[in-house]
């Protein structure tokens, strides 16, 4: 195996902001924010190592980056069941199966509200707030209701958000939901629901958009409805 080396000479001004650029992503970085996994999603490197580390087969449902606003302890909830009790954004029905079909898999579900915001970044929200975990029934299927999501700026408050402007580039994410799917035998999946009608589908400020991911939002009464049929791939 060969080592490569790349030697970048730099000023002493430019050591001092990289040093003030960690120290400040250190500060900010708390129990509802990871500015350093920010920084891997903009640098395009969770994309990078997605891509290395989780190669699919043919037919099999493409992966995406995990993102910052991931929580452990999700409720379980029932077939069909809301992920909020009360929320900004339009309802929305999503549905699927997991092609197979695998019963019993587990999908741990999270997204925005209309007011851009993830559970663990709204400080008035429940605890529970837009996530849960599901099982599929016997024929492979899943639904549950969350709400149609809207485009939203990722955290451009810190040390990221002025990389961002200082490259000229904007903050926005397109709209979508995340999930991680997983179930014995199978390897697990984290993927995202993107919304085909969004806005910077081109330009997501993470590099997540895989066009196999895109889903057609359609009026369902008095809500939205989303079908996302999902294939696992072996293990």
């Amino acid at each position: 195996m060969h080592a490569f080396a790349c030697e970048v000479e730099l000023t002493e001004e430019e050591w001092r902001r990289g040093i003030v650029a960690l120290t400040e992503t250190g500060r900010i970085t708390d129990d509802r924010r990871q500015e350093f996994i920010l920084w891997s999603d903009v640098l395009g490197l969770s994309m990078l190592v997605e891509g290395l580390a989780h190669p699919k087969p043919d037919g099999a449902t493409e992966s995406t980056v995990l993102g910052p606003f991931w929580a452990e302890g999700s409720l379980e909830r029932a077939y069909g069941e809301a992920i909020f009790d009360s929320a900004v954004g339009e309802p929305a029905w999503i549905h699927g199966t997991d092609g197979t079909p695998i019963a019993d898999a587990s999908l741990d579900v999270w997204q925005n509200d209309a007011n851009e915001l993830y559970g663990v970044q709204d400080a008035e929200a429940p605890e529970a707030h837009l996530r849960g975990r599901f099982r599929t029934r016997e024929d492979g299927s899943y639904a549950f209701v969350g709400v149609r999501p809207v485009p939203y700026r990722i955290p451009h408050d810190g040390p990221v958000g002025a990389m961002l402007a200082a490259t000229s580039r904007h903050p926005w994410r397109p709209a979508h939901l995340h999930m991680i799917v997983s179930a014995p035998g199978y390897q697990t999946l984290t993927t995202h629901v993107f919304d085909a009608e969004s806005p910077h589908l081109d330009s997501d400020a993470v590099f997540a958009v895989k066009p196999s991911l895109l889903r057609e939002f359609v009026r369902d009464g008095v809500r939205w409805s989303v079908q996302n049929d999902i294939v696992l791939a072996r293990a």
